[in-house]
This record gives structure tokens, C-alpha cells and sequence, in this order.
């Protein structure tokens, strides 16, 4: 195909193989095209010998990896928070902080720290296997009598000594 030819026959958006491999072997003749067709300049790229380095298998990996990171990234992206989840951390902070406060200021009050007290069913057991201490004296030992409400006559008694027998 001559230029005149290409000349006289080129329109706009125009799909002709002939004219386009004109265009893309001759530059005087592409520099016309895209005066009337600036859109020539990529129809006029072709393809066939676009092939990327490594293959097009190895261009497609890339790209992928690629999408992947750009959707990781975006799901790593720090979010906003709503002013109600932030209304309920703050809400969450001062309620700590007055509950403390009150815990404190009763404790300065009474002197004693407030106790949760549990309801636990006792049975009777006997313990015939284990030795019953019924007087302990030892300098080494640290012993305490927990007090109970209403029963006179249980009392539990922990003895914390390291040199008592393992099964005392």
C-alpha cells in the first residue's frame, strides 16, 4: 500500500488490517492518522509483538501478585471508628474509673476491703485416714483460724509450716 493510498482511504475509528499495517510501518504516514484520529496511536500499537519478558504466563503471575497486594493493603488500611463504638469505650473507661474510685474511698472508709461472699452446702466428713492436730506450737509456723458465722464449734485452723509432714 503506497501513502496516497493510506491517505485517501483513512477515516477516523477505522478497523481496515491494511491501513492499520501501513500506519505501523510508516511513520509519516501514522503522524496523518493521528492528526484526524489521535485514538490511532493506540489501535496502531498492535499486539502480535508485544509480548512482555518472560512470557505471557509470567506477566499474568505478575499481575495477580500485584492485585493481591493492593487488596491486602486495603484490608490492612487502619478503619474509622464510629462515634458510638467510641461513645462506649469512653463510657467503658469512666465507668472503670468511678467504680475504682468508689472501691478505694470504701475501703478508707471501713478500713476492710468488700468481700463476695459464696453459699456452699457443707456435709459432715470425717477424716479418719488424715491425723487431726488438736494442739500446735513451732516458731517456724505461721497459723491461722479462719472464723464461721453462727457455728461455734467448727473452726478451721491452716497451718503453714515447711517442716510438717506433706500428708499433715
Amino acid at each position: 500500500m503506497t501513502c496516497d493510498r493510506f491517505r485517501s482511504r483513512f477515516a477516523p475509528s477505522t478497523d481496515d488490517a491494511g491501513l492499520l499495517a501501513h500506519a505501523r510501518a510508516c511513520e509519516s504516514c501514522l503522524a496523518v492518522a493521528i492528526e484526524r484520529d489521535p485514538d490511532m496511536l493506540f489501535r496502531s500499537l498492535g499486539g502480535a509483538e508485544l509480548i512482555p519478558p518472560g512470557g505471557i504466563d509470567l506477566f499474568v503471575d505478575d499481575v495477580m501478585r500485584e492485585v493481591r497486594l493492593r487488596t491486602t493493603e486495603t484490608t490492612m488500611a487502619p478503619r474509622p471508628v464510629s462515634w458510638t463504638r467510641r461513645l462506649a469505650i469512653a463510657a467503658t473507661i469512666a465507668l472503670g474509673i468511678v467504680g475504682g474510685a468508689a472501691i478505694y474511698q470504701y475501703e478508707r472508709a471501713t478500713g476492710t476491703a468488700p468481700m463476695i461472699v459464696h453459699r456452699v452446702a457443707l456435709r459432715p466428713v470425717t477424716f479418719d485416714s488424715r491425723p487431726a492436730v488438736e494442739a500446735y506450737d513451732s516458731l517456724n509456723a505461721t497459723i491461722v483460724e479462719v472464723p464461721t458465722e453462727g457455728v461455734e464449734d467448727v473452726r478451721m485452723v491452716m497451718v503453714f509450716d515447711d517442716t510438717l509432714p506433706a500428708d499433715l
